[in-house]
């Protein structure tokens, strides 16, 4: 009986079903709303702001800024994420079908969360399988707006999840599936060596553009999404190579590739040709340095702002920096540079065998010591100058600068401070006269370990590359450039200058230029008076400072390569100074102008002295000290110039001239005390006018540059003054006789 009544109690009622359905169908409506409110406080931004209509119009992203040369190529990138935007046509087709394929097979046909998918990863994941259920759509949204990255622990992960699904219904709601696909391959991490963007991945990795990528090498790429760091093609080389091969299967069964070509494919090697973005690497990277610097101050200086009102970021805005810069007159220089270098510096350290190259300058290199970053670090440790001294003669491992290579080395680091003091340095610079477009910027020989930049932010005394500005004032004031003058030696205002190399005077002032006189030079500048001169040199875009002394005849002034070559250009423009321009314009992400440059030209001397001038340097190249140009180096076509050297043979110049180029070279150690012990090897015409003669070749032997080798132009006009010596009948002039009106019969 009491189990019977037991059992009765036992037994459920149909009242108590109905309470126990009524209960759950309350529980599961229950968390369905609190599910619902939940989600919707997430929308709302309770749990972390989200990204607002005009944020998902416009994403944020750390966009690369791409410095680009006059014939459409990339010279550089200033980046804190080295990332640049492609569009969707750039995109090869093999890319997209990888990424599909791999990460999200129905990415064609959902609105952004794939739910099939996601119920099925987690029951994967229930039974320990674990994999990612995120769509395109959702790790675009979590590489857009969670700056933080994926969040570690659970609640944070689960609340982020949960944004990402708002987000990336959002993303469908406002772009196409293109726009999606584009803007994910812009913003994914592929790892090391500072790559974002397959662009940037195309190039590091491939040495390609994204719309050129092969089905195995997009392989490669889509693999390393899955772990850019364990699948990385230069680290783990096995794990890509499995990896890639997994997702050419994907892309099999999705039908992108049949099971011959996946075969065929996943035989080949990786096939990398690796390329890591550095900034020091590359082409024009001195340049690229000085551009930063001087965008920052245009910006500044023009209160150049964004629609928002704050400033740009070079290294984030993705800007477009258009230049004047001949991608492949850059590349000329450079190897002009390396050509003339390799072998001067051998002869350069030659002259040290057997001697001490410091003995003398222990200042010096006293100094040097106090001027490192290694003297100030140990400073600031508190010791002591004898513990710094046996510091800096204690062998540590370096790595240092060589023209076969970087070697790396052990050596003091008084050691390594004496070797960087005996590397020659060199700049070089060429633009055209008449537009004022520097085509080429070669501002030092490493940009790794010297970055001052010797075209522009330095000066050095330009020696005898300044004798011209003498003779122009003289020839812009109607003396003919066959009038005589003694070439003895002369003292004007107690100035006494030396002569190497004279030449039994009186001679032409052609002859003297072209032989670099010095006392020929002395005298005119006597007639034609130093403040004259000075003025004339200002008026020709040097900026730096230039004293009206008798002596800056034979350039005892400093001055930039960037100024000489603007003002020598002067002469063959016909007597118009155009100033030296290297950036054009510069755009936003969008391609909107946001500034462009401005042409400065200015009338300083007249176009037939201009083009007197021109002849006169013709004639340095033809029968003086820039001969070699022809003899040794063939161009015959022609070509001016003038050779310089400074005192103690610190400073070698060549500047050159043709019709449409106008080149400058320096070159030189970094201190002044320390330089070639003869003029025969240390002269312009032996350690900068190569460099010049070698770019040249290369220039004019490149067809499609379509420099002409013809002559120069006449002044509009025609000529009106007589160049041929030959054609004048004289005795020699007085000085009241000198010029042209007052001497000459024909």
């Amino acid at each position: 009986m009491q189990r019977n009544t037991k059992k009765q109690n036992n037994k459920l009622t149909n009242n108590d079903i109905r309470r126990y359905t009524f209960s759950f169908w309350k529980l599961v409506v229950g968390l369905i709303i609190l599910g619902f409110l939940f989600l919707t406080s997430v929308g709302l931004g309770l749990f972390g702001e989200l990204p607002s209509f005009r944020d998902l119009e416009n994403p944020k992203s750390n966009l690369s800024s791409e410095i680009i040369s006059a014939d459409g190529v990339v010279l550089g990138t200033y980046y804190v994420q080295n990332r640049s935007n492609v569009t969707y046509k750039e995109l090869s087709p093999a890319l997209i079908q990888a990424l599909i394929a791999t990460e999200d097979i129905r990415f064609n046909t959902h609105s952004g969360i794939d739910f099939k998918r996601t119920f099925t990863i987690l029951f994967y994941n229930l039974i320990g399988k674990k994999q990612g259920a995120s769509t395109i759509t959702q790790q675009l949204a979590l590489n857009l707006f969670q700056e933080e990255g994926r969040a570690r622990s659970f609640s944070k992960r689960f609340i982020q999840k949960l944004q990402e699904w708002i987000i990336a219904v959002r993303l469908e709601r406002n772009y196409t599936k293109e726009e999606i696909l584009t803007m994910y391959l812009n913003t994914v991490d592929f790892g090391a060596y500072n790559t974002y963007g397959i662009k940037s991945a195309a190039r590091t990795y491939f040495n390609t553009t994204p719309s050129k990528l092969t089905a195995p090498q997009a392989a490669v790429l889509v693999g390393m999404l899955k772990g850019p760091g364990i699948y990385s093609p230069i680290r783990y080389p096995k794990n890509s190579l499995n990896r890639r091969n997994t997702v050419l299967e994907n892309m099999r069964k999705a039908g992108f590739l049949t099971a011959e070509q996946t075969a065929n494919y996943k035989e080949q090697p990786l096939g990398l040709a690796f390329r890591p973005n550095v900034y020091g690497d590359g082409v024009a990277p001195y340049l690229r340095a000085v551009l930063k610097s001087d965008i920052k101050n245009i910006f500044n200086k023009l209160s150049i702002t964004k629609a928002d009102g704050t400033p740009y970021d070079l290294d984030r805005d993705g800007l477009k920096i258009y230049t004047t810069i001949d991608s492949r007159m850059q590349v000329y220089a450079e190897e002009a540079q390396k050509e003339m270098m390799r072998e001067l510096q051998v002869t350069f350290n030659n002259q040290y065998k057997g001697r001490d190259p410091f003995k003398g300058l222990e200042t010096l290199i006293d100094r040097a010591v106090k001027q490192s970053d290694r003297y100030r670090w140990l400073k600031q440790g508190d010791l002591s100058e004898d513990e710094v001294k046996k510091n800096f003669n204690t062998p540590v491992k370096m790595t240092v600068f060589s023209w076969k290579g970087d070697l790396d080395t052990t050596m003091t680091p008084l050691d390594s401070i004496k070797y960087n003091k005996l590397i020659l340095r060199n700049a070089m610079m060429s633009m055209e006269p008449q537009t004022g477009h520097v085509k080429a910027w070669v501002g030092g020989i490493n940009f790794s370990h010297y970055k001052y930049d010797q075209v522009k932010m330095g000066t050095r005394q330009v020696g005898s590359t300044a004798k011209p500005f003498t003779y122009a004032v003289a020839i812009d004031n109607g003396y003919s450039p066959c009038f005589k003058v003694p070439n003895t030696p002369i003292n004007v205002d107690g100035w006494a200058p030396k002569s190497e190399g004279t030449i039994a005077g009186p001679i032409t002032l052609k002859t003297a230029l072209a032989h670099s006189q010095n006392w020929a030079t002395a005298d005119v500048i006597q007639r034609v008076g130093a403040q004259n001169v000075a003025n004339l040199i200002k008026n020709m875009g040097i900026t730096s400072e230039v004293p009206a002394y008798p002596s800056i005849a034979l350039g005892t002034f400093d001055a930039s390569v960037y100024d000489m070559v603007g003002a020598y250009s002067t002469f063959v423009n016909h007597g118009v100074w155009t100033e030296p321009i290297y950036l054009l314009r510069i755009e936003d992400k969008n391609g909107a102008l946001i500034y462009e440059h401005t042409k400065k030209v200015k009338v300083v001397m007249n176009d037939q002295s201009a083009y007197v001038m021109v002849d006169m340097l013709k004639g340095v190249v033809q029968s003086g000290s820039g001969g070699r140009i022809r003899w040794k180096y063939k161009l015959l076509n022609p070509i001016g110039g003038k050779t310089g050297t400074s005192q103690a043979n610190s400073d070698a110049w060549f500047i050159g001239v043709t019709p449409q180029l106008v080149s400058g070279v320096w070159t030189g150690a970094d201190e002044r005390s320390i330089h070639f012990s003869s003029t025969r090897l240390g002269q312009g015409a032996n350690a900068a006018l190569p460099m010049f003669a070698l770019f040249m070749q290369k220039v004019y032997a490149d067809k499609n540059l379509k420099y002409s080798q013809g002559d120069f132009e006449l002044p509009p006009g025609g000529l009106q003054r007589e160049l041929d010596c030959g054609k004048y009948q004289y005795d020699y002039p007085s000085e009241e006789e000198g010029k042209i009106d007052d001497r000459l019969d024909f």
